[in-house]
């Protein structure tokens, strides 16, 4: 069951009807294509990066992609149902990151006041950080309806921001599990994000895109051609308190590389030296059962810099916390850096599956990017 998300901590968003954690993949048209996980900062082509076109008090929608156009591929909803056409529906230059919509338009946009509510007209209170309304929620696909994704080809060097390093050393035991095609065993632990929710696939709409953990696994598999199982314990409005919990039972499974993704959460009332505790200890349990357990420790995106609940300066100082536990058996994925990055260049509503904390498909997919990045040779780095 994929249902609405609540709010049941200070700013945790719980999926309804998957507090025993993760959802199920959804049964779903999605095809999985090596292509649509290469890392982002590698491929000439760009596929499905999600804009929100936004209409000023003259009409006129536009919205900008990461890297500059050198050649349009495709736009299409995000559902993938409609496609657009150049000069009907949409207008570009080469070398540029913005696309505008003519007069007659097919493609969605939106004015930043359809983007607010007013005070407490919604379930979850969302006052904007300038006082006037709240941030339009998305329980499920309402932001996805309002997005539209952009394919294009992209001018080369553009990308400033941190990428993994893909380096066996640190990962061996993993890395090694997988080029000897063995089975592999993932545990993920972490919040919403990690349970799925706002990706497509758990919303049981088009194009029925997993969430980044499934991603993650599948892509693993398909590349080495090995067994990869994955279990998935992250619950939602979750924070890294939960985490010994949520160990004892992910040792059961024996798990051979741990994910571990909290923060989102933890920036609304735990501390840097207790998130830091909490994440070392977590570690500590499972390696105490499994000592040839790896870990790869996500940091989180960014939330919604509109709202004034998310205490914004967490999230970097979470990132150098986990940086800092880092060492051989310990890799870190930093989508702290990387979001920080997008957003020199794109807007929350771009990049948002909910309109507060949560990504998109294309966000999911970049979680996954960075993520198999460092179990990957080739795919980080460059």
């Amino acid at each position: 069951m994929r249902t609405a998300c609540l709010l049941i901590t200070v700013i945790g968003f719980a999926c309804l009807g998957s507090s025993a954690g993760a959802a199920e993949p959804s049964d779903s048209k999605w095809e999985y294509s090596p292509a649509l996980l290469r890392p982002f900062w590698q491929a000439d082509l760009m596929r499905g990066e999600s804009v929100l076109f936004i209409r000023d008090k003259s009409g006129k929608a536009r919205a900008s992609v990461l890297f500059p156009i050198r050649e349009m591929q495709e736009i299409r909803s995000s559902s993938g149902d409609a496609v657009y056409k150049a000069g009907r529906d949409y207008v570009w230059k080469p070398g540029s990151r913005e696309i505008v919509l003519p007069t007659g338009s097919r493609i969605v946009s939106s004015t930043p006041e359809e983007l607010r509510r007013p005070a407490n007209s919604q379930r979850h209170r969302l006052t904007h950080r300038d006082g006037n309304g709240e941030i339009m929620f998305g329980a499920k696909l309402e932001y996805h309806a309002l997005q539209t994704s952009i394919s294009y080809r992209r001018q080369p060097g553009q990308w400033s921001g941190q990428k993994p390093r893909f380096d066996e050393k640190v990962l061996p035991n993993v890395i090694g599990r997988l080029k000897r095609k063995e089975s592999l065993k993932i545990l993920v632990m972490g919040d919403s994000i990690s349970t799925g929710c706002n990706a497509s696939g758990w919303a049981d709409g088009e194009p029925f895109q997993p969430a980044y953990p499934e991603l993650v696994r599948r892509h693993l598999a398909e590349h080495y051609g090995s067994q990869v199982e994955l279990e998935n314990l992250s619950i939602s409005g979750k924070t890294t308190r939960s985490g010994l919990t949520m160990s004892e039972q992910g040792i059961l499974g024996k798990p051979d590389l741990v994910i571990i993704a909290f923060g989102m959460n933890d920036s609304a009332g735990v501390s840097v030296a207790d998130y830091q505790k909490n994440t070392s200890s977590m570690i500590g349990k499972i390696r105490e059962a499994l000592p040839k357990a790896e870990f790869i420790l996500v940091a989180t995106m960014l939330g919604n810099r509109d709202w004034p609940r998310l205490k914004q300066e967490r999230f970097p100082q979470f990132r150098d916390a986990l940086a800092e536990l880092c060492e051989p058996g310990v890799a870190l994925a930093d989508l702290t850096s990387t979001w920080a990055e997008f957003l020199k260049r794109k807007l929350d509503w771009d990049l948002t599956g909910n309109g507060v904390n949560h990504p998109n498909d294309f966000g999911h997919r970049v979680y996954a990017q960075m993520i198999t990045s460092l179990l990957i040779p080739g795919s980080g780095g460059k």
